[in-house]
């Protein structure tokens, strides 16, 4: 069986506080986009008495062990007796990017196990168990966009739709550390909930709609904030950088043209979204 973990953005971010624990809580909007890895289960051989994990495309750092596709095959295998397979995990989602794609690769594997060994987990418990391998790792089981709390981990629903604009999404060649970016966060509540922005038209999201790790961001990587620039240069109706980065999308009208070579030796992905 087959699946595709798509991608998520933030829109909108900020940190309103550090909790006595050492994490900080904030306030963002989750907005899924079709941006995708492929994962794949398949029967293990007779002779395999647990699985075997294969990645290709994006190079994936550290052991194969920690990564959380097989995180969420051995917490399924604590409760299930799961036979045998093969993991096959493509990565097409840049990591470090701030979109969320090894924590949808761990809720989509969640899921995939599920329908593949009739384990008839509903939507709750998924979430449940999506909830011990990471905080946004729940946003991916129901996968609609959600106003997030807390430390990334409590969602309620929120009425917002992008369809029809185009999304022009750039990664550049760096990696930004989230333990550092929050390090240089100095939390404070805004006088605006993100959730009362969202219900402004677009057009004015500019002006109001912030990132609070784009100032510590953007001081260490000039090259992000470029990239910003270079979008509003183009005529983008909003951008921003998408959690603690590193990548930077853009909202255009469907019909903009946007010349994207710009961007150099960046990952570019394009799309309309829907």
């Amino acid at each position: 069986m087959i699946t595709f973990p798509n991608s998520k953005i933030n829109i909108g971010l900020n940190i309103v506080e550090k909790r006595v624990d050492g994490y900080h809580n904030l306030e963002t909007v989750f907005y899924p986009i079709p941006l995708q890895d492929a994962l794949e289960i398949v029967p293990a051989p007779a002779q395999e008495k647990s699985f075997r994990f294969t990645a290709s495309g994006i190079d994936i750092e550290g052991d194969p062990e920690t990564n959380l596709v097989v995180k969420a095959y051995k917490l399924l295998s604590t409760a299930y007796q799961l036979p045998p397979i093969d993991i096959y995990l493509h990565k097409n989602i840049p990591t470090g990017a701030g979109l969320g794609g090894g924590s949808s690769d761990a809720a989509f594997m969640l899921k995939l196990l599920n329908e593949a060994f009739s384990l008839n987990l509903q939507t709750e418990e998924l979430e449940a168990y999506a909830g011990k391998l990471g905080a946004d790792c729940p946003f991916f089981i129901r996968n609609t966009p959600v106003y997030a709390e807390g430390t990334g981990n409590l969602f309620s629903p929120v009425s917002l739709s992008l369809k029809g604009y185009k999304l022009i999404l750039v990664k550049p060649r760096v990696f930004v550390s989230t333990k550092d970016a929050f390090s240089r966060i100095i939390p404070v509540k805004p006088p605006v909930s993100v959730k009362e922005i969202l219900a402004t038209p677009i057009t004015e999201w500019k002006e109001l709609l912030k990132n609070d790790f784009e100032t510590s961001v953007f001081a260490l990587y000039p090259e992000i904030a470029q990239i910003k620039e270079e979008l509003y240069a183009r005529e983008a109706i909003y951008a921003s950088m998408s959690g603690s980065g590193a990548s930077v999308y853009g909202l255009f009208n469907a019909e903009q043209q946007v010349n994207t070579n710009v961007f150099g030796n960046c990952f570019v992905y394009e799309t309309l979204l829907d």
